[in-house]
């Protein structure tokens, strides 16, 4: 009697199993896959709260597109980088997966397929599939740095495709996309009238220091892209460390024509919907401001407990691999076993949590993905262990 959307496997896998059996326990964990900002010990200056004192919270008028003082905040977020972005081009969402949704509905039909990277976030399935889209892959390879295996992802497009998702930079692998790569796909899409779609809400967390040859070579936003249809996706969550605000934004690219028929399109879609509090849409300029503390907390958070990462493991027999921006890294374990056997050890018997490629979709051994925005004492001490179990 239930459709046919919820065909996943709900069981769960071995190290979950594992987790809750130590926690049922009491057992006490250093949990190094912690993404939640609200649960890493920053510090949230009271200007956010404050933020919602504002009468204006007690009349509804609603918009399709969003609070036009809402996206104005956003705009001016765009402008403060060096990006131009008129608020009509602007269309406000609850989140990032709700901006996913509108698009795929915007974009496809039943049976569609949209392409996606791998390795990345195993959220996509889900997404597509709720709404009856097929997801096809394309592969990011690694020499040294990642990029996109731009062969394989056109060899990958079919009459069935609709939209290339890109997420910039992309999680976990930290890696952005390159203008050289923006080019080739922009060309690809606009010749064959499909999207693009860019998962930005990274963007502002780039990692090391890059030669400033490299770094001018980096994409921070497709906001600008002219060749096809494009859409950029950043939110509150990731920008300013608050995902319990609910607040994210569609910025909408491309042929002036083709782009004015989309928004049409989208706020049709927002119109069903509207599912933007008034509460967050009034505050959204003071909780951008306010959220630019926690913005840099979050990078030296990212950076310090990065550089404790690779001092720990530079002369161990685990290594870090290649990281320009975002929260996590990749760190690949000696292939005398499996991943997930790595990710158990490390649990049963150093107590740190870790997270399996498999878990993003990498394709062969040995990878754990470990989190940057956690706490600095427990991260030193987490790695500190995983160094020990792999030198055992």
């Amino acid at each position: 009697m239930f459709s046919s959307r919820f065909h996943w496997d709900f069981r769960t896998n071995r190290l979950t199993q594992a987790l809750g059996a130590m926690r049922r326990d009491g057992a006490r964990i250093l949990d190094l896959t912690e993404s939640n900002p609200t649960r890493a010990g920053l510090e949230y200056p009271p200007e956010i709260v404050r933020a919602f004192d504002d009468p204006r919270m007690l009349l509804y008028e609603p918009s399709p597109a969003g609070a036009l003082e809402a996206r104005q905040a956003v705009a001016s977020y765009y402008a403060a980088r060096g990006q131009r972005v008129e608020t009509g081009r602007i269309l406000l969402t609850a989140s990032t997966s709700e901006a996913y949704a509108w698009l795929f509905k915007l974009l496809c039909d039943a049976g569609s397929h949209i392409l996606v990277p791998r390795p990345s976030y195993p959220l996509f399935e889900f997404l597509a599939n709720l709404e009856s889209v097929e997801v096809r892959q394309y592969p990011l390879v690694y020499h040294g740095a990642w990029a996109i295996d731009l062969d394989a992802l056109a060899a990958a497009v079919s009459e069935r495709t609709r939209a290339v998702v890109l997420v910039n930079p992309n999680n976990p692998t930290g890696s952005y996309v390159k203008r050289a790569e923006l080019q080739t796909l922009a060309r690809l899409c606009g010749e064959r009238r499909i999207a693009l779609i860019s998962d930005e809400v990274f963007s502002d967390y780039p990692l090391g220091e890059a030669a400033r040859s490299e770094a001018a070579e980096r994409v921070a936003t497709l906001a600008g892209v002219e060749e096809c249809l494009a859409f950029s996706m950043s939110g509150l969550s990731k920008v300013a460390g608050l995902p319990q605000m609910k607040l994210g934004w569609i910025v909408a690219s491309g042929p002036a024509k083709l782009r004015a028929e989309a928004i049409e399109k989208l706020e049709w879609i927002a119109d069903t919907y509207l599912s933007v509090s008034t509460p967050v849409a009034c505050a959204a300029a003071r909780l951008l401001a306010a959220g630019e503390s926690v913005q840099r907390q979050i990078r030296q958070r990212t950076a310090g407990n990065l550089a404790v990462a690779r001092e720990a493991l530079a002369r161990s027999a685990a290594g870090i691999l290649a990281v320009e921006g975002g929260w996590y890294i990749t760190v690949q374990m000696p292939r005398i076993r499996s991943e997930e056997d790595w990710a158990i050890q490390l649990l049963s018997q150093e107590s740190v949590l870790t997270q399996p490629g498999f878990f993003y979709d990498f394709e062969s051994e040995a990878f754990l993905i470990v989190s940057l925005l956690t706490v600095p004492e427990v991260f030193r001490e987490g790695i500190a262990r995983l160094k020990r179990a792999v030198e055992l």
